[in-house]
């Protein structure tokens, strides 16, 4: 693989740091992660997706932002989320300014799912696939998007995890194209809180869970490509 780390001038010239990975060979395939404030790339849900990622073929671009350093500390909540929708779609437009991909992958966790809602409304991403780790489905930005958009997606949230809402939770269950997986008894790492091992296979089963969905349109192109 080759790393290349970078950095732009995002929100009030505030620096965004970003990683993009990207495979030996070109890949036509990017998937871009989206951590939490606190939750970053490197944390198990994202470290592990990338991994599928990488697997299957494609480019990782992750955005490293870090809203809890302290020039920050002074932000409203819709201030963090105009810097972080600011942010990313800086961060995007510059990667895309040097590479070109035809097939896109959003992975969104927390915070980073705002973000998320926000970069789908680009043309280029009309048919991303997307993955939402603990969603925060009561912001109306995200709610809507996830109940809205066309995208075929997958979701995970925790009905411990302070973001729940469990009306919410069954009206995205109404969009055909969002398979939205509620995991009992975890919160917002998605963790069940005091059992460790108990946490690692329900890890194990999201990664499979994002592994196959990841691996499904690899394999109607595949097929696609062979009818024509």
């Amino acid at each position: 693989m080759n790393l290349h780390k970078a950095s732009i001038r995002g929100y009030k010239d505030n620096n965004v740091d970003y990683l993009l990975i990207r495979q030996e060979e070109p890949s036509t395939r990017l998937a871009v992660v989206l951590p939490g404030a606190g939750y970053t790339a490197q944390a198990p849900l994202l470290h592990f997706a990338t991994d599928i990622c990488l697997q299957q073929g494609y480019d990782v671009l992750t955005v490293n932002y870090r809203y809890n350093d302290a020039f920050y500390d002074d932000f409203t909540m819709e201030e963090i989320s105009d810097a972080i929708r600011f942010d990313v779609n800086a961060v995007i437009d510059a990667v895309m300014a040097e590479t070109s991909y035809n097939e896109y992958s959003l992975i969104g966790k927390s915070l980073g799912t705002i973000a998320m809602a926000s970069a789908l409304a680009r043309p280029v991403f009309h048919n991303a696939k997307t993955i939402w780790l603990t969603p925060l489905i009561q912001r109306p930005d995200v709610f809507d998007a996830m109940h809205s958009l066309p995208n075929q997606a997958i979701g995970f949230i925790g009905d411990e995890d302070p973001n729940f809402d469990a009306g919410r939770f069954e009206k995205l269950k109404t969009n055909p194209q969002l398979d939205l997986r509620l995991v009992p008894g975890t919160d917002h790492s998605l963790k069940l809180p005091g059992q460790p091992l108990a946490s690692i296979d329900v890890l194990k089963e999201i990664m499979s869970e994002i592994e196959k969905f990841q691996g499904e349109r690899r394999v109607n192109d595949d097929s696609s490509h062979s009818k024509a």
